[in-house]
């Protein structure tokens, strides 16, 4: 019993899960708290019930208190206790859920299933060996009166013992063709005995461990200790890696790593994906062998499930992966390293809809573990929180190889249609790529595709429709209508550029393909590779190419943004950049931050060898901000412009946004309800001062015959908008008979 705000008792129900498996989280049963225990009992608590006919006791995990029975309070049984300073990884993984579904508005079922390790019982993989029992000279023997004896299975076992302590079960009865009653008839007879242990399963083949390529630079060296040390202090201190490309971050990862497990912690290394880092994955094999556990989502569930095993059971200390690894369990997580912070992949697109980064620093406060975040081109939400101490800055301003960073040049493709050069290529870049080629050096070729979504931008003058109301691109329809999907405004396309008058003035199409095609025609001779959605579809196809570009059997490589991210290939002094500003013309307020990434990134695969390196930036905006500080390799003048522009329009890190996203078969229904949850938060929008935007269609705004709105609340703080979900998340529980479907997301990366 608890006393309720009239004075009066109620009784409070737990919604417990007694057995915590991915097979079963979504079967809860319902207990009475009893009254003395009610002040100890919140969600995730670890409570002792009783369960089943036998009533015996269990521990169980708290989801949810309601004073709401779903039975007959007479028939329902009571909490025993609950268990204090619970400490294990199935406590942190509840705590993490609960987190997770205040925070991001999801269910707390959906929230178990992200963050429990894979729990469906797979069988094990059992590695059998076949060893003497004597010594070599008693096998020889054996052999010999085998062979007397005419038993030639038995006599050739005991020969290939003779060499060999101990043979695999699978050579004996493969290679030997002995089976396994000749085996079983030589152990009852002492000969030899049968070894069976576990095998965990490995995506990554045997690598033969090796010291590190270079001796650490003094600045890879202090920034590692001052990581190290706050790890075995305890502090719980964070820091931001701020380091140029080629500077050498992931030795820097390895050594915090290394001494985080010497100090007797664990350590998470988050990378941006899997497939497109094989060499990272390697290069921690090669440093720490069979310590490392890989977790991703293109393991087989044996090899998943095995990973998490080896966890579990401390024979790993070190795990590498995408977000998901995040919620490997480790008992001692000592430090959760982020390379490349800045992806946008670290941020889910499922429910829950959460950010690793910060899912990152609410595990790191249960283990009072560090966490950091690198990257050369860092989120302005990571560099807005080292300027206000949260993080500590930690530097890398040199290359590791001793390279300088590459020479960029910025060619304006509206001059290049005035001179008549209507190819992909500007005449720079052509000479550039024949110049490479001779020498023997390598080229990579980069399609800035990302944002293509229908922008409409004049190749005379560079000018692009924008939004009036929201800054952002504006996205172009059938019949010719130009629209903004943050806010609805709508306008037709115009026949000629605004700005200059010019009738080139339409959409960019392009691709890889049409990239590889172009390369051809210029460069006859030239060995071509070309790494987008449409090569890598294989499971190996990510590694195969990129060894095939470091093995030097391709001259260039052409790719999407795949290609830009984390790679180091010593051989190329070349790095074009095609169409640079197509990131920029995204209907979306990140499109100036991601251009700058992107650009920084792809300028960054340039000269990592001793030659020198030159990069190419093609672009219709060569006087835009983005376009300007990535030529020029500035950090800190981007941060400063685009850190302006955030300010004013309270777009995060500056303010923060609630997006609401309606889902249903029909398209009046989904805009109906929209502009109900509009009406409903009216009163609390008001008293909060939120700003409010849209209701309007999705930048796509039907997909699989099911139609899509959106709303956005944008605040400076976190909490207005909080309120503003659970005043929708009430609102829909009354629609109980509703068909629409409507998802939260809190500080959107992407727009749907």
């Amino acid at each position: 019993m608890v006393i309720n705000m009239s004075g009066g008792l109620r009784t409070l129900y737990a919604n417990i899960i007694v057995d915590i498996s991915h097979e079963s989280v979504d079967r809860t049963f319902q207990y009475i708290v009893p009254s003395e225990l009610a002040a100890g009992v919140r969600v995730g608590s670890a409570v002792l019930v009783p369960f089943g006919k036998g009533n015996r006791e269990h521990k169980g995990y708290v989801l949810k208190l309601t004073d709401v029975p779903e039975w007959a309070p007479e028939k329902m049984k009571s909490i025993l206790s609950v268990i204090e300073n619970e400490t294990g990884v199935e406590a942190d993984a509840i705590r993490l859920a609960a987190w997770m579904r205040e925070r991001y508005g999801s269910t707390m079922i959906a929230a178990l299933k992200t963050v429990l390790p894979v729990k469906r019982k797979v069988a094990d993989k059992m590695k059998r060996t076949v060893v003497r029992m004597g010594t070599a000279d008693e096998a020889g023997r054996a052999a010999e009166r085998y062979e007397a004896k005419h038993q030639c299975a038995k006599a050739r076992l005991m020969k290939q013992l003779v060499q060999h302590e101990s043979l695999p079960y699978e050579l004996v009865t493969a290679k030997l063709h002995v089976g396994l009653p000749t085996i079983r008839t030589l152990e009852k007879a002492g000969d030899v005995r049968m070894v069976t242990e576990r095998e965990y399963r490995s995506a990554v083949p045997r690598a033969e461990r090796r010291e590190r390529q270079y001796p650490l630079s003094e600045e890879q060296r202090q920034a590692a200790a001052r990581v190290a040390d706050a790890v075995r202090a305890g502090s719980g201190e964070h820091f931001l890696l701020h380091g140029i490309t080629g500077s050498g971050k992931t030795e820097v990862y390895m050594e915090i790593a290394e001494q985080v497990v010497q100090s007797g912690k664990q350590a998470i290394i988050l990378i941006p994906e899997i497939s497109l880092t094989y060499q990272t994955v390697m290069r921690f094999y090669e440093r720490f062998g069979e310590r490392v556990a890989v977790v991703h989502s293109r393991l087989s569930l044996g090899e998943r499930y095995d990973a998490c095993e080896r966890a579990k059971n401390g024979l790993a200390d070190v795990v590498i992966g995408p977000r998901s690894a995040l919620f490997t369990p480790f008992e001692r997580v000592g430090v959760i390293m982020i390379d490349e912070e800045h992806e946008p992949s670290y941020k889910s697109e499922n429910m829950p809809r959460y950010h690793a980064r910060d899912a990152a620093f609410e595990l790191a406060s249960y283990h009072h573990a560090s966490v950091v975040l690198g990257s050369a081109t860092p989120s302005l939400e990571a560099y807005r929180m080292a300027e206000e101490g949260r993080l500590s800055l930690l530097r890398l301003t040199k290359r590791l190889t001793g390279g300088m960073l590459p020479n960029v040049s910025v060619t304006d493709m509206r001059e290049e249609l005035k001179q008549g050069n209507r190819s992909m290529f500007s005449d720079r870049l052509s000479r550039l790529l024949m110049d490479r080629l001779e020498k023997g050096e390598q080229s990579m070729l980069f399609l800035n595709r990302r944002g293509m979504a229908g922008f409409v931008s004049c190749r005379a003058c560079g000018y692009v429709m924008r939004c009036p109301h929201c800054d952002v691109s504006l996205t172009q329809h059938r019949g010719g209508r130009l629209v903004c999907h943050y806010c609805g405004y709508e306008q037709a396309s115009p026949p000629g550029c605004p700005q200059c008058g010019s009738k080139y003035i339409l959409g960019f199409k392009a691709g890889t393909q049409q990239v590889e095609d172009a390369v051809k025609r210029l460069l006859p001779n030239a060995r071509v590779l070309r790494m987008d959605a449409d090569t890598t579809r294989g499971k190996e196809s990510y590694d195969e190419i990129l060894s095939s570009f470091m093995n030097e059997e391709a001259d260039i490589l052409v790719g999407t943004q795949m290609i830009v991210k984390g790679h180091d290939f010593p051989k190329v002094t070349l790095v074009g950049i095609l169409a640079a500003d197509l990131s920029l013309n995204a209907n979306d307020y990140r499109a100036g931050e991601r251009t700058f990434d992107l650009l920084t990134q792809a300028a960054g695969r340039a000269g990592r060898g001793k030659r020198a390196g030159e990069v190419v930036i093609q672009t219709y905006q060569p006087e835009h901000y983005s376009i300007r500080y990535a030529a020029g390799q500035d950090y800190e003048g981007f941060y400063r412009e685009e850190i302006a522009y955030r300010e004013f329009l309270r777009y995060p890190p500056m303010g923060h946004m609630l997006a609401v996203q309606v889902y249903a078969s029909d398209e009046e229904a989904a805009a109906r309800l929209a502009q109900e949850i509009k009406r409903r938060t009216e009163p609390l929008v008001k008293e909060r001062e939120v700003l409010v935007m849209g209701p309007a269609p999705a930048t796509v705004r039907k997909v699989k015959d099911i139609f899509r709105e959106v709303l956005y609340y944008k605040h400076r703080d976190h909490e207005p908008l909080l309120l503003l979900r659970e005043e929708t998340e009430r609102y829909l529980e009354e629609k109980s008979d509703r068909e629409e479907t409507v998802l939260f997301d809190m500080d959107p990366m992407n727009l749907i």
